[in-house]
């Protein structure tokens, strides 16, 4: 028992610190959204990731890493790209807890599309966590409110993408090794950052959008080490995260997830100036408690819905994990 203990708080150890560390990098994209586009800082921050993953396959084997070529790890890839490009793209018009909290509605999707597509029976407490995400979902955006931007649905885009990838991940990625489904998904970022790069230096749109439709920045030193470290730090989270799921209870690591949510907010306070309404912090809540309901060890009658498999965690069994598997 004492060493189980110990375990999970190992586990949420690793968990809070991982998810720190990625709302941390968030917010510096949000932070750096004025200065560089979004395709100038994909290509960059995926050109320092993808050695550190190449070295760490190359340990058993330098072939491993043509395994990304595999259909169903490309597939894989591509969702993971659309949902990064999702979430990030309207950082720099809303709020950073307002796009974490939609994102975390990727927990909702997986149990809802494991039930309508894989036919697996979701029970009664998930179904009552799926209303009440979703309701919390409107709560937030507010799309009858006079300031409801559609930008603020790409987050939530972002969440049925990262569901359905989470899904591809267990059905037809089960026997991938971690570290190739990671260097898949860096790959495609980096590709999708130059090949962005290019068709805005061909076309050269009216940048109305300087994140989306910009061209790239000079860079000075320190804007490489930047860059840099965000790339390594990326890589240290997705190998933390693994190990919390590796070592600790599921269903609490899971849990402790959420705190993502409580350290993108406090960045959106302290380095955007942004309020969090009561209308805004009921809605949050809702949400999380949606989430942990979905979360809930399910009695017999209700099985547990498909996990977000962490893509740098060996074959870990898991069940619906929220935003930091993302990596």
């Amino acid at each position: 028992m004492d060493g189980r203990i110990d375990r999970n708080l190992r586990a949420v150890a690793l968990i809070v610190s991982s998810v720190f560390l990625l709302s941390a990098v968030d917010a510096a994209v949000k932070a750096v959204a004025a200065d560089y586009s979004l395709w100038q800082v994909y290509a960059v921050r995926s050109a320092f990731s993808i050695p550190v993953l190449l070295v760490l396959l190359a340990v058993g084997g330098v072939g491993r890493a043509l395994r990304i070529l595999r259909p169903w790890v490309v597939v894989r890839s591509l969702l993971m790209v659309a949902m990064w490009l999702a979430y990030y793209a309207p950082l720099p018009s809303i709020d950073l807890s307002v796009a974490a909290t939609a994102i975390y509605t990727a927990p909702l999707f997986i149990a809802m599309l494991s039930s309508l597509v894989a036919g697996e029976p979701v029970g009664p407490y998930r179904w009552a966590g799926i209303a009440l995400g979703f309701t919390g979902v409107l709560v937030i955006l507010r799309p009858g409110a006079d300031d409801f931007s559609p930008l603020a649905l790409l987050p939530v885009l972002a969440g049925l993408l990262y569901a359905l990838s989470g899904i591809v991940t267990r059905t037809r990625c089960a026997s991938e090794e971690a570290l190739v489904l990671a260097l898949g998904l860096h790959a495609g970022l980096l590709l999708m950052g130059i090949v962005g790069s290019v068709v805005i230096a061909l076309v050269q749109p009216v940048p109305t959008d300087r994140f989306l439709l910009g061209g790239w920045s000079a860079m000075t030193e320190k804007d490489w080490l930047i860059l840099a470290g965000l790339g390594l730090v990326m890589v240290v989270v997705a190998t933390c995260t693994a190990r919390a799921y590796q070592i600790g209870a599921p269903a609490v690591v899971a849990t402790f997830d959420y705190s993502y949510l409580v350290f993108a907010t406090l960045w959106g306070i302290l380095f955007f100036s942004e309020a969090l309404d009561a209308t805004t912090a009921a809605g949050i809540v809702l949400i999380v408690v949606a989430g942990l309901f979905v979360l809930r060890r399910p009695q017999v009658a209700d099985p547990v819905a498909p996990q977000v498999a962490d893509p740098v965690a060996p074959k870990v069994a898991d069940p619906v994990a929220p935003r930091a598997a993302k990596e």
